[in-house]
C-alpha cells in the first residue's frame, strides 16, 4: 500500500468516527501527496471542514469534488449547504438545481437540498425534496418535521398536521414538533393537545430542549382555552429555559444602537447609490404587521415577494471588510460607512437574482432591517421604506409569546419580558433618528390603523410605492405565495382585528412592562 493509500484510508475512517480534525488533516496530507490518486478526499477535507466550521476553505474543497465527481448529487448537495451556510443563496440554489437534476435517491442527500431550498425561499422546491425523502424512508421523524415546516410555508395546513402527528408519534420527544403543531389552529376544549403535552412535561425532567418547546406548546393552547393566567405561567416557564442557555445582556443592544447614531449623526445625502426603484424594503419590530404589508403589496401584479432576505446585511459586511463573527456590530457599522455606495447597492440587487427579476419590484420583508435603514437609503437611494408601527404592549407581549430563530442573535431580547420591553425602547429612539436624518425617505404605517381602514392606508401604501390602484391587494388572504414566517396562518385568513389589545388579557402579568414603558414617555 503506498502512503497515499494509507493516508486516504486513515482520513476514510476519521470521516467515519466523525474525528473531523484528523479527517481534515489526513485527507489534506493525502492530497498534497498524490491528488490524482486521491480519489474523493477534496469531498472528505471539503465536509471536515464544514464541520469545524471552516467556510473559507470548505466551499473550495467541495467546488473541486464537484468538478471531479459531476453526477454525485450527494456531494453538490454538500456544496449547496456549504454555500447556503456562506448566506451565498444565489449561488446555493443553483448548485442545488444541479443536484436535484441528477434525480438524487438518497433520503439524506435529499433532505439537504430540502433545507437549502428553504434558506433560499424556494419552498416548493424544499416540499418536493422533503416529500421524496419522506418517500424513500418514512420513518425518520426529522424528515417528516422538515416536510411538515415546508407545507405550511405553502400553506397546505391539514397537510402540515398530518406529518407533525407523524413524525410525533414516530419520536414523542421531538418537542418542536409539539409547539409547531399547536400553532397551526386555534384549539378548542374538544380538540387539544394539552393531555398529551402535560404528561410529556412531566416525564421531560430537566431537558432544556423539552421545557423550552413543551411549555411554549402549552402556553398557546391555554390561550385558546381562555386560560390565560396558565397560559402566562407555562410562557414565563418556557422562555426561561430558552434564557438559560443564553449569556444576554440588553447593553449589547444599546451599543449596537449607540454606534448607529453616531455613524449617522445627521441628514445624509442620499444621491450616490445604485439609482434602481426595484426595492420596496418593509420593516419593524418583528410581530408588527410586516407580514400582512408584504401580503398586502406581494398581491399587485407588479410586485414580487422575495421573502425574508438577509441579503443586504451580508452584501455590507463584504464591502466593508469587517472581520468580526457578527453580521452586524459596532466595528461592521463604523467600517460600512465608507463603502462605495453604488457598488453596496448593485451587489445587493445581484444577490437576489434570478427571482426578483420576475416582476419590476420586489418586497424584501426583513423586520430588523430597521437597523440597514441609513445604508439602505445611501446604497438605493430610490428604494421604497415602510416601518410597521403596533401598539407597544402588544408589541412586546407578541415578541415574548414567539420562539423566533434560536441561532440569530436578534431575537435573543424575547426570551425575557421586560429586556423585550428595553428592546422597543431602543427600536422607538432609532426610528426617532431615522426620522430626524431620513426625513421623508420612511413611510411609518400603523398596523392598528391599517386593520381599522385596511382600503384607504392600502392606498396609501400603493401611492408611497409609486404603484398604481389594484383591488387585489385588499384580498392578500387570496395571495397563493408562500409565506415563512410567525404569521404563515395568520396572513392566509381576512383581515381581522383578533389580535389587537391582546395585551389586556394579560393585564395583571404585564403590569412590570406596562410601568417600565410609561415611566420611557411611551404612549399606551
Amino acid at each position: 500500500m503506498t502512503d497515499t493509500s494509507r493516508l486516504a484510508d486513515e482520513a476514510i475512517a476519521a470521516f467515519n468516527r466523525r474525528d473531523w480534525q484528523p479527517a481534515r488533516d489526513l485527507a489534506l496530507r493525502a492530497l498534497a501527496q498524490a491528488p490524482a490518486q486521491a480519489s474523493g478526499m477534496h469531498y472528505i477535507a471539503g465536509i471536515a471542514c464544514l464541520e469545524l466550521q471552516q467556510l473559507a476553505q470548505a466551499i473550495p474543497l467541495l467546488q473541486h469534488a464537484v468538478r471531479l465527481h459531476p453526477t454525485r448529487a450527494d456531494f453538490a448537495a454538500q456544496l449547496a449547504k456549504a454555500l447556503s451556510i456562506a448566506r451565498l443563496s444565489r449561488e446555493a440554489l443553483a448548485v442545488a438545481d444541479q443536484a436535484m437534476a441528477l434525480e438524487p435517491d438518497d433520503p439524506l442527500t435529499l433532505d439537504t437540498l430540502g433545507v437549502v431550498y428553504n434558506q433560499a425561499n424556494a419552498y416548493a422546491r424544499a416540499a418536493v425534496a422533503f416529500r421524496t425523502a419522506v418517500m424513500r424512508m418514512p420513518t425518520a421523524a426529522h424528515y417528516r418535521f422538515n416536510l411538515a415546516t415546508a407545507l405550511l410555508f405553502e400553506g397546505d395546513l391539514a397537510g402540515a398536521g398530518r406529518e407533525l402527528e407523524a413524525c410525533i408519534a414516530l419520536a414523542p420527544n421531538f418537542w418542536k414538533a409539539h409547539l409547531t403543531l399547536a400553532s397551526l389552529r386555534r384549539q378548542d376544549s374538544e380538540s387539544n393537545h394539552i393531555e398529551r403535552l402535560q404528561r410529556l412535561l412531566g416525564q421531560g425532567g430537566d431537558d432544556q430542549p423539552a421545557r423550552l418547546y413543551l411549555n411554549l406548546a402549552l402556553a398557546k393552547e391555554y390561550e385558546d382555552l381562555g386560560d390565560y393566567p396558565l397560559a402566562f405561567e407555562h410562557l414565563t416557564r418556557g422562555k426561561a429555559a430558552g434564557r438559560s442557555t443564553r449569556n444576554y445582556s440588553i447593553r449589547r443592544d444599546e451599543v449596537l444602537i449607540e454606534a448607529l447614531e453616531r455613524a449617522f449623526p445627521e441628514p445624509v445625502a442620499t444621491d450616490m447609490g445604485d439609482p434602481s426603484e426595484e426595492p420596496i424594503f418593509v420593516l419593524g419590530m418583528p410581530r408588527s404587521g410586516t407580514t400582512l404589508v408584504e401580503r398586502i403589496l406581494s398581491s399587485h401584479p407588479q410586485v414580487y415577494s422575495a421573502g425574508e432576505l438577509q441579503n443586504f446585511g451580508v452584501e455590507l459586511k463584504r464591502l466593508s471588510g469587517s472581520r468580526t463573527p457578527h453580521m452586524l456590530d459596532p466595528d461592521t457599522i463604523a467600517r460600512g460607512r465608507h463603502v462605495h455606495w453604488s457598488r453596496l447597492g448593485q451587489n445587493y440587487l445581484a444577490s437576489t437574482r434570478p427571482a426578483t427579476a420576475a416582476r419590476p419590484r420586489f418586497v424584501d420583508k426583513l423586520p430588523h432591517n430597521f437597523l440597514y435603514a441609513g445604508f439602505i437609503a445611501q446604497a438605493l437611494p430610490k428604494a421604497r421604506i415602510i416601518c410597521l408601527r403596533r401598539g407597544a404592549m402588544d408589541t412586546c407581549l407578541s415578541n415574548f409569546r414567539q420562539l423566533f430563530a434560536q441561532t440569530s442573535p436578534y431575537y435573543d431580547y424575547s426570551f425575557d419580558l421586560l429586556d423585550t420591553g428595553r428592546y422597543y425602547l431602543l427600536f422607538d429612539r432609532l426610528m426617532a433618528h431615522w426620522r430626524r436624518v431620513l426625513p421623508g425617505r420612511i413611510l411609518e404605517v400603523g398596523y392598528e390603523a391599517l386593520v381599522a381602514d385596511p382600503e384607504s392606508n392600502t392606498r396609501r401604501l400603493l401611492e408611497h410605492c409609486g404603484l398604481p390602484w389594484h383591488e387585489g391587494c385588499l384580498r392578500f388572504e387570496l395571495n397563493p405565495a408562500p409565506v415563512a414566517t410567525a404569521s404563515a396562518v395568520q396572513v392566509r385568513e381576512p383581515i381581522n382585528r383578533s389580535s389587537i389589545g391582546r395585551w389586556r388579557k394579560y393585564a395583571a402579568e404585564l403590569r412590570p412592562l406596562q410601568a417600565l414603558l410609561e415611566e420611557a414617555g411611551i404612549a399606551l
